[in-house]
């Protein structure tokens, strides 16, 4: 059974491009905003969210905060423009897995994405 990814992004370009990348290995499911991507998958067995941290009205961050507030245990990767603005108290709190750092190395993100969805990874954070 394919793994379920959620790309939150305003940048239409950026969410085609997951989509395509991703497609093949994986249910991809697009959200335009964190409104959006809580409305349509909150509360729903998802294995990865891919959020922007500079989103429209929610930000990605509060947007996560939001998925664990309401039970959402899986995987984040979390991708900025301004990775100064991230406070490393909040992502640990978070469990923000990974952070990327536009423009993207979409080899390396391919391996992360890799890395936490793989049955590995996902069988040794059932056990902690």
């Amino acid at each position: 059974m394919k793994k379920k990814v959620v790309i939150v992004d305003d940048d239409e370009s950026i969410r085609k491009t997951f989509f395509l990348i991703l497609n093949s290995h994986y249910l991809v499911y697009l959200a335009k905003n964190a409104e959006e991507a809580l409305r349509r998958f909150e509360g729903t067995d998802i294995d990865l969210i891919i959020a922007d941290l500079k989103l429209p009205h929610l930000n990605g961050l509060d947007m996560i905060a939001k998925f664990r507030k309401t039970g959402y245990k899986g995987e984040v990767i979390l991708i900025s423009a301004f990775p100064d603005l991230l406070d490393p108290e909040i992502l640990s709190r978070l469990d923000v897995g990974h952070i990327f750092v536009k423009p993207l190395d979409l080899d390396a993100l391919n391996k992360a994405i890799a890395h936490l969805l793989s049955s590995e990874n996902t069988q040794r954070k059932a056990i902690l």
